[in-house]
């Protein structure tokens, strides 16, 4: 049984068919009053991979906000080197979705995006994420499994483990999304109060789009392309992972089982 949000997803298509808003943002044309926007990325022990993010993030993005969950390299001097303008938030609680609390909150634009620090994401994309939410979605979240999406870091393990709990959130919520374990995301900070999320681990990606769909925002998938992370190992665990987000899917929709 569905919450109501059948229509809640909008495709991409009808997103692109207002090309100024989805095709103009980077060079600011037809925008007088350009929404503000911050983009937020969680950081642990990426000092070699920032060189490979921090500098593509366009220019016209307001703030950047790096939140450093304890790391042992020189990241956070890294950061300050490679983006002066960047705001430094040190996190001592663990988990990728404790650092994206405290980036959400030290965020001030109108717009928050989520950018991932290892090199798998493309910040170049940020001016789609952004132009779907001027465009008129709530949300808007990356797809690797839509046209123009794809992926070159996800082992069948991960892909089958994605695809079932992405159906499954289909069936309880919905929802008609594509790729539920990504999290490449751009919402208004005016939702924050609806979307915030309490979970501290890589659930959080899945805390934030079902807390979407029960309050019933806008959301739009955009196509993405995760490319492998440039150095160092991932603390996804895809097992141990994998039952914190269908715990997490479980709980929101039947809040008696938390």
């Amino acid at each position: 049984m569905s919450v109501g949000v059948e229509k809640a997803l909008i495709p991409y298509e009808a997103l692109a068919r207002n090309t100024t808003a989805v095709r103009s943002v980077d060079r600011h044309f037809g925008f007088d009053d350009l929404p503000s926007v911050s983009v937020v990325i969680p950081t642990l022990n990426e000092e070699k991979n920032l060189p490979f993010v921090l500098p593509r993030i366009p220019s016209w993005v307001d703030e950047v906000i790096i939140v450093d969950g304890r790391s042992t390299d020189g990241t956070v001097e890294a950061a300050r080197q490679l983006c002066p303008r960047a705001r430094i938030v040190l996190d001592q609680t663990p988990g990728k979705g404790a650092a994206l609390r405290a980036g959400f909150d030290a965020a001030t634009s109108d717009i928050i995006v989520i950018l991932d620090a290892d090199g798998s994401m493309d910040p170049a994309e940020i001016s789609l994420f952004v132009g779907g939410l001027i465009a008129g979605a709530d949300m808007v979240k990356g797809s690797r499994f839509i046209q123009g999406g794809g992926t070159d870091d996800m082992s069948l393990i991960r892909m089958l483990g994605n695809w079932g709990l992405t159906m499954l959130v289909r069936i309880l919520y919905g929802s008609q999304f594509s790729d539920l374990c990504y999290g490449y995301l751009a919402f208004w900070r005016r939702h924050l109060d609806a979307l915030r999320p309490t979970t501290n681990g890589f659930e959080v990606e899945t805390h934030l789009n079902v807390r979407a769909l029960k309050s019933r925002l806008r959301i739009s998938e955009v196509p993405s392309f995760e490319a492998n992370r440039i150095f160092g190992e991932s603390n996804l665990h895809a097992v141990s992972d994998g039952f914190r987000v269908l715990r997490t899917i479980l709980r929101e929709r039947m809040p008696r089982l938390g």
